[in-house]
């Protein structure tokens, strides 16, 4: 009767803790949803500091036909020059969110929208499929490593 105790005892601790390890992993899903919708966001609004309280301290930019912007300082800078050269008016569906470890997680979105040219006012159409490589930070706030894009428009000729 003691062993039946015991294995129903040892049963039911590994239920609660796999129900509270779901529990943490769909709180920190909704996390990095929420910080995809703030990114969205502050791309819409033009600014570089509320993207760069998204970002890892050491977090790595890379769009499309340019070099890598590699840590903070760089980072900004990119983004700098993004929004002094266009304005964004975009939407992010997100296409998935997958933790892969506790500390780490990615997701996979496409945006559509417009973008402005500043210097001539002329508007096109935006869209791009992202890649953001997600990392827990030790305060448990969910921040971008790496993000990456490439365009989905058709080539302009």
């Amino acid at each position: 009767m003691t062993k039946t105790i015991l294995a129903a005892a040892l049963a039911g601790a590994a239920t609660l803790a796999s129900a509270q390890a779901a529990t943490a992993r769909e709180g920190d899903e909704a996390a990095i949803e929420q910080l995809l919708r703030n990114y969205e966001q502050a791309l819409n609004a033009s600014d570089a500091d509320a993207v760069m309280g998204l970002y890892a301290s050491d977090g790595v930019f890379m769009p499309q036909h340019s070099p890598s912007s590699v840590g903070s300082k760089a980072v900004r800078a990119a983004y700098v020059q993004v929004f002094n050269t266009i304005r964004l008016k975009v939407r992010f569906d997100i296409a998935e969110i997958e933790q892969v470890a506790p500390q780490w997680a990615f997701a996979r979105t496409n945006s559509s929208g417009t973008a402005t040219v500043k210097a001539n006012g002329r508007s096109g159409p935006e869209g791009n499929q992202e890649l953001f490589v997600l990392q827990k930070q030790r305060s448990g706030e969910w921040k971008i490593a790496r993000y990456a894009f490439s365009t989905t428009n058709p080539p302009r000729h």
